[in-house]
């Protein structure tokens, strides 16, 4: 790298690389760095809210999946729906989506080193990461940031042990056959959930979200009618794991290096919101670095997230006691405006406009 660029991204995943994307088209000069080669998979549950669809229409990116009309919630021999009311949803996989990024930001020219971030340090004029210098530093470098840590923005939150026997894990695995919905469905049992989306036309991802330990098959074994629609279809991978889940960031920035994504901090997302929320966050942190006001990214990333942290984590405390967890379903069917709204409120698009520009048409 031939001296100082405006701004050095560590990680390569769908926030890193989205990151690099606005930077360039902001003007700014901008390097990635990934320590991993190749296509980069996630266990996630591979839904797009409207909102991550439309952010990643800005970007020009449009990448091959299954539409999605809404979500439907499934239990206690029962059903509530919520269709999109600000147009489709996709599910897409993982290895698709980042492969479409990937594609986007070489056409762009941004240049990818393979590299791991080792030693970083920084003063009132910019970040040297392993030598090379740059006037800031985007961590999108995931769920378990080792920047995050290094700079001493982790937080383990106020009952830190009893939070690491509630932690919850994911767990994902794709089989083939037809999607039979164009929803995304959301399991509901004893101890766990199986969000079950639509990736192509001959293909269906089905994730397990649960505090419990347990196999990927002994969880499927609490939702009989799931397994009933999966019999004699073919898994096309193995089993793919990630957690704890949740995750939680003191603050989003320390001076001049800015946390994006998952390394920002991470509820539990119930609806498939979280890459929704990364597009979002580094579209706000290109702003900032382009302000030269870190502080500026604080501030949005508060804003962007509010209604996403309070709605999730709402619904993962309150439906941790067993009884409730039965109710739930019966609930939403029971009140659907209210279930509507809120899947509606975190499918809304992303304001991907420039601050100045957002107030300019207050």
């Amino acid at each position: 790298m031939a001296g100082p660029v405006d701004l050095l991204v560590v990680g390569g995943g769908p926030a890193g690389l989205a990151t690099a994307l606005h930077a360039q088209r902001a003007g700014l000069t901008v390097r990635v760095w990934e320590a991993r080669s190749g296509t980069v998979d996630k266990a996630c549950g591979e839904g797009l809210m409207p909102g991550a669809v439309a952010a990643l229409a800005v970007l020009g990116i449009q990448p091959a999946g299954h539409p999605l009309l809404g979500i439907r919630y499934l239990g206690s021999g029962r059903e509530a729906r919520a269709d999109f009311r600000a147009g489709p949803g996709l599910g897409v996989r993982r290895t698709v989506l980042h492969d479409a990024l990937a594609e986007a930001v070489a056409a762009a020219g941004i240049v990818v080193e393979q590299r791991r971030a080792a030693d970083l340090r920084q003063d009132e004029h910019g970040v040297v990461v392993d030598g090379v210098r740059a006037r800031y530093v985007v961590a999108a470098d995931g769920l378990h940031s080792p920047l995050r840590r290094a700079l001493g923005l982790d937080d383990p939150g106020r009952g830190s042990e009893r939070r690491r026997r509630r932690a919850r894990h994911g767990l994902r695995r794709h089989f083939s056959l037809p999607p039979w919905s164009s929803h995304v469905e959301v399991h509901w049992g004893r101890h766990a959930e199986a969000y079950v989306t639509p990736v192509a036309d001959d293909l269906v991802g089905v994730a397990v979200l649960s505090s419990r330990r347990a196999t990927y098959d002994e969880h499927l074994a609490e939702f009989p009618a799931l397994l009933a629609r999966l019999e004699g279809a073919e898994p096309v991978d193995s089993v793919r794991g990630a957690g704890p889940l949740r995750q939680s960031a003191q603050r989003r920035t320390a001076g001049r290096v800015l946390l994006v994504g998952d390394a920002a901090g991470y509820v539990d997302a119930l609806t498939g919101e979280g890459v929704a929320l990364a597009l979002g966050q580094a579209c706000a942190a290109v702003e900032a670095v382009a302000l030269d006001d870190p502080e500026h990214y604080e501030q949005a990333w508060v804003s962007l997230t509010r209604r996403y942290r309070w709605l999730t984590a709402g619904l993962v405390a309150a439906t941790r006691p067993a009884p409730l967890r039965r109710a739930l379903v019966p609930a939403a069917r029971l009140l659907p405006p209210v279930f509507d709204l809120a899947v509606n409120a975190l499918a809304r698009p992303i304001d991907m406009r420039p601050e100045q520009s957002r107030r300019t048409n207050v």
